[in-house]
This record gives C-alpha cells, sequence and structure tokens, in this order.
C-alpha cells in the first residue's frame, strides 16, 4: 500500500489539521489552504504544512487532495479543487456522505477521482489548535467510493487513512449516513437535550455541585460547534430523526411508568410498577456491551480494577511501568479524584484473565487495590 507523498488539505479547523499533523509525521509532504488565511496560518505555525494561499496557482501540487469542511460546501469546493487542477485524486472528510456526493454529481465534477470519505474521530473543541496527531489512531475510516470512482482511487485515499493511523472500512454512501445516525449523530443531539435540561433558568447553581460523573460522561459531546452540527443533522435528518424518535419513545415510556408510581413510593410499590424501566435499562446494558473495543476490536469485556493513587507527580507514570513489567496491558483508565483530598481512584480495565497478575503487581507496589 504506497502511501501519497504529497497531500493537500483545504480546510485547516480540527480535523483538517490532526490529517495533517498525522502524516506529516510519516514524512508526507503537506499542503494547507483555507478560506480563513489566519486559520490556514495557525495551522502551519503548528507544524502541519506549508501554507497555499491561491489554489489557482496549485496545479498539480498533491497527490491526493483532503477536503475538510462541512458536508454542504464539500461539493461546490470539490468542483472548484478539481478546476484548479491540484491533484490526482480527492477525498472529504465530511460526517455525511449522501449530500455530498449527490452535490459533486449535480456538479459535473469528475467522480472517478472522488472518494468520499469519513473518519470517525473528532473532540467536542474544534479548530487547529485543538488538533492531535493521534485522533484517528485505531479510529474507524469510511471509505465510501461511488459507482463511478477508479479503484486507484480507492486505494490512495486508503492508504491515506492508514497512514493517519485508522482502520480503513469500505462501504456505500447511502449504508454509511443510515448507521452513521445511530452510532454518532443521534447520540450527539441525545447529549445536547440532556444538557440543555442544566440551563439557568431551570438549575441553580448549587444544583450542580451535586454533579458528578455520570452527567460529564452523557453531556461531554454537547459542547461541540453548534453551527457545524446543525449542518450535518440537517444533511443526515430522515436517519437521524428515525433514531431520535425511537429514543424519545423508550424514555417516554419510562416517563410515563415512573410518573405513575406512589410518591413517595414505597419499596414493593416501586419493585411492582417498573418493570418495564428494568427492561429497559436491561436493554441498555445489553447494547453497551456491543460496543467495539480499543481499534475497532471485539466488543469490550473487561475487568475493573480499582486502585487508590496518591494525588503526586509521578505515580500514573510508576503505576503504568508496574503494569507494564507484570506483562499486563491496560485497556482504558479512568480517574476519579474530589478536590483537595490527598488520594484519587485509578479504574483500570484490563482483560479478566490478567485480573489476578495485575492485583499482585498493583500490591507488591504499595498499592492500595480493590477488585
Amino acid at each position: 500500500m504506497i502511501v501519497p507523498k504529497r497531500v493537500l488539505v483545504r480546510g485547516t479547523g480540527l480535523i483538517g489539521t490532526s490529517i495533517a499533523l498525522a502524516l506529516r509525521a510519516k514524512d508526507v509532504q503537506v499542503f494547507l489552504s483555507d478560506a480563513d488565511t489566519a486559520t490556514a496560518r495557525l495551522a502551519a505555525d503548528l507544524g502541519a504544512g506549508s501554507l497555499v494561499p491561491d489554489l489557482r496557482d496549485a496545479k498539480g501540487i498533491a497527490d491526493v487532495a483532503v477536503l475538510a469542511m462541512p458536508p454542504a460546501v464539500v461539493g461546490r469546493e470539490l468542483g472548484y479543487a478539481q478546476e484548479c487542477a491540484v491533484a490526482d485524486v480527492y477525498t472529504d472528510v465530511a460526517s455525511v456522505k449522501v449530500l455530498p456526493a449527490a452535490q459533486a454529481r449535480a456538479l459535473g465534477c469528475d467522480l472517478e477521482a472522488y472518494v468520499p470519505g469519513h473518519p470517525l474521530a473528532g473532540r467536542e473543541k474544534h479548530g487547529p489548535a485543538a488538533a492531535q496527531a493521534d485522533l484517528f489512531l485505531g479510529r474507524t475510516w469510511a471509505v465510501c467510493p461511488l459507482p463511478e470512482t477508479a479503484r486507484d482511487a480507492v486505494a490512495a485515499v486508503t492508504a491515506l487513512a492508514v497512514a493517519c493511523g485508522a482502520d480503513p472500512v469500505l462501504t456505500d454512501p447511502q449504508t454509511h449516513d443510515r448507521w452513521v445516525a445511530l452510532v454518532s449523530h443521534a447520540p450527539h443531539l441525545v447529549a445536547v437535550a440532556m444538557a440543555a435540561r442544566l440551563a439557568p433558568s431551570s438549575v441553580p447553581p448549587d444544583a450542580l455541585k451535586l454533579a458528578g460523573g455520570g452527567l460529564r460522561d452523557v453531556t461531554r459531546i454537547a459542547a461541540g460547534d453548534s453551527a457545524l452540527w446543525t449542518q450535518i443533522l440537517s444533511a443526515n435528518a430522515g436517519p437521524v430523526a428515525e433514531i431520535v424518535a425511537e429514543v424519545a419513545e423508550d424514555l417516554a415510556a419510562a416517563a410515563r411508568l415512573l410518573a405513575a408510581l406512589p410518591q413517595p413510593a414505597s419499596p414493593v410499590g416501586a419493585l411492582a410498577g417498573t418493570a418495564g424501566v428494568t427492561n429497559l435499562l436491561d436493554r441498555g446494558r445489553a447494547g453497551t456491551g456491543r460496543i467495539p473495543g480499543k481499534h475497532g476490536g471485539q466488543p469490550r469485556n473487561f475487568a475493573v480494577v480499582q486502585v487508590v493513587i496518591a494525588d503526586r507527580p509521578g505515580e500514573l507514570a510508576r503505576l503504568f511501568n508496574a503494569a507494564g513489567a507484570a506483562g499486563v496491558n491496560i485497556e482504558d483508565i479512568r480517574l476519579e479524584h474530589s478536590p483537595g483530598l490527598p488520594v484519587g481512584v485509578a479504574e483500570l480495565s484490563v482483560r479478566p484473565g490478567e485480573v489476578g497478575v495485575l492485583l499482585d503487581a498493583m500490591e507488591a507496589g504499595g498499592w492500595p487495590v480493590r477488585r
């Protein structure tokens, strides 16, 4: 698989600049372009590549051009980039694929050289300053060629995704949009709806002092760019509406069941009337278990080991070193720490068969542990 040697990134926000940084780490020559020159200049100052002020002066500058922008403008930008003949192959990274493909076809773009794509990675922050070279490491990168797309073009974009550390998955635009509504777009809207309940007019500041990790986990992605997400949701409105309606139906049913309970509910009465709520909770647990693990592998089936860790420099490094020396790979970590306390809890997710080894290693290192 031959990695493109020269890549033009048009659009230097979070995704575009992260792609550029990842490729620069592989010694790919990267050129940067953005409608906002100041944004492109910042990306260049971060080491993401060389600034290209005007695409009209960039004929043949790249093997692959990456269009990193909202879905509604991909078709127009593709047409302009092809008119300027800046690359042999063109791809985009918009999170919706049907709309850009339809626009590109309607505008008469060269579809043989166009490979719609979508790296399923991101952050709640945006802009080049939030970019990370390892943003795509182990993440899925959907490659969605059209019937007209040339095989060489697909191979070039697939190689680019691999060079960024991603795992490319071949699909088609329609299938992509249907499933991304379930795994990305609808979850964002649900998180936003929950976060909207925290408006100052509804919740006094003192109430939020009780907020724990659950609220933060559920609402984290709600901090995303509203203008961008409006475009994304609008471009994939049909599939997203179906998923959100199904979620709303489940929540409405749970609300009806809970509202029908005696207030305050006795333990016996509560248990007698909540079978439907329990069913929803059980379905949720089962669904969580189906989410793939790291690198798109098998669903997560990890055991959690809780380790009490002192709040001082170097403790996390010592913890990881001890696990590494024991031959245990930490699949995930979560830190729980109350401000002002001298210790916290590190929740280490490991494979079930490695729990005993990790417990022995932690105890040998002097850490209090709990399974």
